[in-house]
């Protein structure tokens, strides 16, 4: 198990912004991951466990906690139609791998930026694709510290949700239930969707992908755009004019500057379309400070 005091959390973060982690914890094995969530209980220790990081704005004044990091459950292997991927592996890396194995179902999520398990809590999609399409079960660490294995039809997803986060669970484990399909066709297919992402998504800075959820009805990134909000920017944080729908990282932005920014076009798009756009971001931290920094200015 790996531990390091004061980590900078920038480093861990696509958006790659944001203080110092008291400590940083990279367990590599269930039992080490219950024992840290243990001692963190009993010591009174806020904790967060984290993927990539892929999802994430830690405040510029860092974590009073520990992150732990699940990058050491990096299983990852197929059976038959079956690919088994632990928590920690990038979805890049276990779409390319079900290629290569000539298995097909996993193309949508080559381009997502996020881990595994952060990925099947969420629910995460692109394409029309969402991973409860292809997820057959998922092997968690219980809120009492017990393991269990869940079938998907006993997950609740929804959009960009599920039961995993709602009953404090930490996914260790998924198995995706893919389909047999020419490895050749399967990787045009990846292409064709990455050819895609470039064209329409700023992926030359740092984000955190889409900045907001969807909202009833309409898009975020369309609302964004209406309100004439593309390329509004706070500090060196940036509405892309790409697409409207990323905040970026466009010249060494604090964590301040894009939660600033992120609240601007929340309260513009509120006043031009009486829409409430909810982050798809998660805060972690205090943002207090920006917060009176912003109703200052």
């Amino acid at each position: 198990m790996i531990v390091r005091e004061k980590e900078p959390m920038r480093l861990h973060t696509s958006f790659r912004a944001g203080g110092e982690a008291d400590w940083y914890v990279k367990p590599e094995s269930p039992e080490e991951l219950l024992r840290v969530t243990k001692e963190c209980k009993k010591a009174g220790v806020p904790w967060y466990v984290v993927g990539n990081g892929s999802n994430l704005l830690v405040s510029d004044t860092g974590y009073q906690g520990v992150i732990i990091s699940m990058e050491g459950f990096d299983e990852l292997n197929t059976e038959g139609s079956i690919l088994t991927a632990g928590s920690g592996v990038p979805l890049f890396r276990a779409a390319n791998t079900a290629c290569r194995e000539g298995l097909s179902g996993l193309e949508f999520a080559a381009g997502i930026p996020g881990s595994v398990g952060g990925a099947a809590a969420m629910n995460a999609g692109a394409y029309g694709s969402e991973m409860k399409d292809v997820i057959h079960s998922l092997t968690v660490l219980t809120a009492d510290g017990g393991v269990r294995t869940l079938m998907r039809e006993e997950l609740s997803f929804g959009y960009r949700e599920s039961s995993i986060a709602r009953e404090g669970m930490l996914v260790l484990m998924a198995e995706f239930a893919l389909s047999p399909g020419d490895t050749g066709e399967v990787r045009e297919q990846m292409e064709e969707l990455s050819r895609k992402r470039r064209e329409k998504q700023p992926l030359e800075y740092p984000s955190a992908g889409s900045t907001f959820k969807r909202p009833a009805g309409s898009f975020a990134g369309k609302l964004i755009e209406e309100a004439g909000l593309k390329g509004l920017r706070s500090g060196g944080a940036m509405v892309s004019e790409k697409h409207a729908g990323f905040v970026i990282n466009y010249e060494n932005a604090s964590a301040s500057d894009i939660y600033r920014l992120c609240r601007e076009v929340q309260k513009r798009v509120k006043e031009h379309a009486g829409v409430e756009l909810e982050l798809e971001v998660r805060l972690l931290g205090d943002f207090s400070g920006a917060d009176r920094k912003e109703e200052e200015g």
